[in-house]
C-alpha cells in the first residue's frame, strides 16, 4: 500500500494544505493499492504564486539554457523508465506493450521539444517590423488519466521551451505515476518554481487554476464537457486556451482495400490503449457490398484479441481504469443492443474466464447507423461500430457527420485515392494506411474535439504571444 502525501511546489516536496484522502486502485484486481492526499484550492494558489515568482527570470533564459534543461529532464525520466512502467501497469492496467511505449513516450516528448527549440526563431521580420515571440506567463496544465506521464511531460515540455513557468494538475487517479514523474523531473535540477505539480480534484484545484488571474495560459486534455467548462472559466480573464477533447474517429475502408491489411489496422485503431483513447477509430465505415466479407474478417481478428491480465504479453486490451468507467462502457453496450445494432463480437460482462477486474469484452456492433447513440457519443472503451456506405461521397459525408473532428483513418490499395479522401475529412489528423505518430506534426481537433494544437512548432507557439516592434530607421 503506497501512501502519497506530498505535492511539488517551488522546487520542493511539501505536505498539501488539503487533507482529503483518495483511494488508488489496481483496475486488474479491483484492489486498493494506495492512497493519495489531495491538494486543495490553497495549494493551487501557492503553486501559482511560486510559478509567478519564477517567471521573470525563467522567461529571460536563453534558448540554449532551456534546451539543456529539457535534455536533463529527458535523461531523468529515462532513468525512471522501469519504475514508471511498473506504475503504469499496476495503477492504470496498460498491457505490456502499451505500458512500455507509454513509459518511453514520457521521456521522448521532452527530447522532441528540445529538437523543435533548436531550430525555432523567436524573432523574425515582417515587412519593416521585428516580430518577437514572447512567453505568455504562468501556464496551467490539466492532464487526464489515460496517459498520465506522457501528458504531464508533453505539456510541460512545450511550456518550458517557450519560456513559461507551469502549474500542473494531473488526474487524482494517477497519483503513483505522477509521483514517479515528479521525482524524475525534480532530479533534473530546474530552478525552483519553474514547474509545480499539485494533484487534486478538478472542482477545486482545476477550478482555481482555470480562474486565477495570474494564470495566462490553460492547456487541458480530457472530455469535451469539462473542456467547455474550462473555456468558460478562463473567459473572464481572457486566458489563452488549448483544448484537446473527445473524438469519434471514423475509419474509412475504401472498396479497393485489402482486408488482410485493413482489418488488423482497423481493430488496432479501435482498441488502442484498451479503447481509452480520444483518437480511437470507433466508427468503421465499409462498402455495403463487402460487408459480409468484412464482418467475417473482423470476427477472426477480434477472436485473436486477448483482453485480460495486463502483464500477459499476449494481452492487447487491459481493464478500464475504474469501476465507473467499466459501468459506463457496459451501459453503452446495452444501448447499442436496445437501439437495434447487431453484435458480431463481444457483448456485455467480463471476458470468459475473467472473474475480477474492470475488464470489458472487446465488442463490435454491425448494422449501425450514424444516428445511433453508439455512433454519436464517445464511449471510451473497446466498443466499435460498423457502418456501411454506397459510394465514396456517402462515406465522406458519414465520416464528417459528427460533432467531433480529432482524428480519422483511411485505408485503400491506392495511396493517391486515399489521400484525396483524406483531404475531404474534417479532422485534425488523418492517417492513411498507417497507425503512425509524428511528433513534429500538430495534433488537435476540429469542431468540438478542441481548440488549438499541440506538438511541434504549433505546440510551442501555443505558449507564445507575437509582439511587433516597429522603429524608425
Amino acid at each position: 500500500m503506497q501512501m502519497i502525501d506530498k505535492i511539488y511546489i517551488d522546487g520542493a516536496f511539501v505536505t498539501p494544505h488539503g487533507d482529503e484522502l483518495f483511494d488508488l486502485f489496481n483496475p486488474a484486481t479491483e484492489q486498493v493499492i494506495g492512497r493519495v492526499r489531495l491538494a486543495d484550492a490553497q495549494d493551487a494558489c501557492d503553486a501559482i504564486a511560486a510559478a509567478k515568482r519564477a517567471f521573470p527570470a525563467f522567461s529571460h533564459t536563453s534558448k540554449r539554457e532551456r534546451i539543456d534543461m529539457l535534455k536533463r529532464m529527458h535523461e531523468a525520466v529515462v532513468a525512471k523508465e522501469d519504475e514508471l512502467y511498473e506504475a503504469i501497469t499496476e495503477e492504470y492496467g496498460a498491457p505490456v506493450s502499451r505500458g512500455r511505449w507509454m513509459a518511453q513516450h514520457a521521456s521522448n516528448v521532452l527530447l522532441e521539444a528540445a529538437k523543435v527549440l533548436e531550430d525555432y526563431a523567436f524573432t523574425r521580420r515582417a515587412g519593416t517590423a521585428d516580430v518577437v515571440m514572447q512567453p505568455l506567463g504562468v501556464a496551467g496544465l490539466i492532464t487526464p488519466w489515460n496517459s498520465d506521464a506522457g501528458f504531464i511531460c508533453g505539456k510541460l515540455a512545450a511550456a518550458l521551451a517557450a519560456g513559461c513557468t507551469a502549474v500542473i494538475k494531473p488526474s487524482e487517479m494517477s497519483a503513483i505515476q505522477t509521483r514517479v514523474v515528479t521525482e524524475a523531473l525534480h532530479a533534473a535540477g530546474l530552478p525552483a518554481g519553474v514547474f509545480n505539480i499539485v494533484t487534486g480534484r478538478g472542482e477545486t484545484v482545476g477550478a482555481q487554476i482555470s480562474t486565477h488571474p495570474d494564470v495566462a495560459k490553460l492547456s487541458f486534455t480530457g472530455s469535451t464537457a469539462v473542456g467547455k467548462a474550462i473555456l468558460r472559466a478562463g473567459a473572464e480573464t481572457l486566458k489563452r486556451v488549448t483544448l484537446e477533447l473527445g473524438g469519434k474517429s471514423p475509419v474509412i475502408v475504401l472498396d479497393d482495400a485489402n482486408f488482410d491489411q485493413a482489418v488488423p489496422l482497423a481493430i488496432q485503431a479501435g482498441f488502442m490503449n484498451s479503447g481509452q483513447a480520444c483518437i480511437a477509430g470507433t466508427r468503421i465505415l465499409v462498402p455495403q457490398h463487402r460487408l459480409a466479407e468484412f464482418e467475417a474478417r473482423v470476427q477472426e481478428e477480434v477472436a485473436r484479441t486477448q483482453a485480460g491480465d495486463p502483464r500477459d504479453p499476449q494481452t492487447t486490451v487491459g481493464p478500464m481504469v475504474s469501476q465507473k468507467q467499466w459501468e459506463r462502457v457496459q451501459r453503452y453496450i446495452g444501448i447499442g443492443t436496445d437501439e437495434g445494432a447487431r453484435l458480431i463480437a463481444g457483448g456485455p460482462g467480463r471476458p470468459d474466464g475473467v472473474e475480477a477486474g474492470w475488464f470489458v469484452r472487446p465488442t463490435v456492433f454491425s448494422d449501425v447507423t450514424n444516428d445511433m447513440t453508439i455512433a454519436r457519443e464517445e464511449i471510451f472503451g473497446p466498443v466499435l461500430s460498423i457502418l456501411t456506405y454506397r459510394d465514396t461521397e456517402e462515406a465522406i459525408a458519414i465520416a464528417n457527420d459528427t460533432q467531433y473532428g480529432l482524428q480519422a483513418y483511411v485505408f485503400s490499395a491506392d495511396p493517391q485515392r486515399a489521400r484525396e479522401v483524406a483531404a475531404q475529412i474534417d479532422a485534425g489528423r488523418v492517417l492513411v494506411n498507417t497507425l503512425a505518430h509524428e511528433p513534429a506534426a500538430p495534433f488537435g481537433g476540429f469542431k468540438q474535439s478542441g481548440i488549438g494544437r499541440e506538438y511541434g512548432t504549433f505546440g510551442l507557439e501555443a505558449f507564445l504571444e507575437p509582439k511587433s516592434v516597429l522603429a524608425a530607421s
